[in-house]
């Protein structure tokens, strides 16, 4: 029986209040208006940014909410205008949109920062109407980031949605969505490294383990890991990781412990904590003349980057990279068939 034009009653995992634990309740999911999507949402995984979110340190509180961003499922219905998606599509929401009409959108210098769906942390409705298409007895539940995948169905603009083979495990390529492009892409798409050159990945969460594997497939010499973890170690070594560094066995700034081990610093660096001292550790440990260094982690609200002009004036290179510079539905399907094909 169709449920298209009808509101779904679901379950969902909602955020009442800032670190609260969240409840398992009942909602009401509307039906997608003008440009959206209705989903069910079959596999969702847990990124630190949710966290972030749910804890709601230094940013600015919206809740009730349904976090989730990360997740694989099959489209419900689909509202007035979509014309590339239809019911029972394999798709990928994403936290981040292409309209495919804006300036960044049409230029081939910018890959994801649309000017209509860019990733907004703050905004809780959808843009057609500006309200939710969650509820529970009339009450609104905020959105998170356009995708809400803490629901067994959500809502999402369809310039979120990209449309992936109906053969792909949908429990397999979930962390396409987040993780695994954030850091992959950082590495092949914006550091670049040349087969044989060193590079050097901060942190070992998915995000650095994808960094690295990207970093492996580019045919990197070296492959070194900084982190405060060393059980990440072993595992880390299947995704090209061959040396480890944990800055608490060193009583000197970690990048200088790079830059001896390398003879100077390494090609390239890729940094995935967030951490603020980290981004600086992994610019600082870049050669100079040619070093080029990618910051990838999110930072606290409050957090400012420092480090001496030098170290750009000695030919250095710092850049940041989102979404790996993936398109989200032009790149994303593509994604899904080299890991399907097993192309590197």
């Amino acid at each position: 029986m169709s449920t298209a034009g009808q509101v779904i009653r679901c379950k969902a995992a909602v955020a009442w209040e800032a670190g609260k634990p969240l409840s398992i309740e009942e909602v009401e999911v509307a039906p997608p208006q003008k440009h959206e999507v209705r989903i069910k949402i079959l596999f969702t995984a847990l990124c630190h940014t949710d966290v972030y979110y749910w804890e709601c340190k230094g940013y600015t509180p919206l809740f009730p909410r349904i976090l989730g961003h990360e997740a694989s499922g099959i489209v419900e219905s689909v509202g007035e205008g979509v014309n590339d998606l239809k019911p029972g599509d394999h798709v990928l929401p994403i936290f981040t949109g292409e309209c495919k009409e804006c300036r960044h959108c049409l230029s081939e210098e910018s890959n994801n920062m649309c000017e209509l769906l860019r990733i907004n942390c703050d905004r809780g409705v959808m843009l057609a109407d500006g309200k939710t298409r969650f509820s529970i007895n009339g009450k609104p539940i905020y959105h998170f980031v356009g995708t809400s995948t803490f629901s067994q169905y959500t809502v999402v603009h369809v310039g979120q949605v990209a449309k992936i083979s109906p053969t792909a495990p949908l429990d397999k390529v979930c962390p396409i969505s987040c993780g695994i492009c954030t850091g992959f892409g950082a590495t092949v798409n914006v550091a670049k490294p040349k087969k044989g050159q060193t590079v050097a990945v901060f942190g070992l969460g998915a995000v650095g383990l994808a960094a690295a594997e990207g970093a492996r497939v580019c045919g990197a010499s070296r492959i070194i890991a900084v982190d405060v973890n060393p059980r990440r170690f072993e595992e880390a070594k299947r995704f090209g990781i061959t040396e480890f560094v944990n800055p608490k066995d060193y009583d000197k700034p970690v990048q200088e412990v790079i830059v001896e081990m390398t003879g100077g610093g390494v090609d390239r660096s890729v940094e995935c904590t967030g951490s603020v001292q980290a981004m600086i550790s992994a610019f600082e440990c870049v050669h100079d003349g040619w070093g080029v260094c990618v910051l990838v982690g999110v930072p606290k609200k409050d957090d400012a980057f420092k480090t001496h002009p030098m170290n750009l004036l000695s030919e250095r290179t710092l850049k940041g990279a989102f979404y790996g510079n993936y398109k989200p539905r032009t790149d994303i399907p593509m994604v899904v068939d080299k890991y399907l094909n097993k192309v590197r």
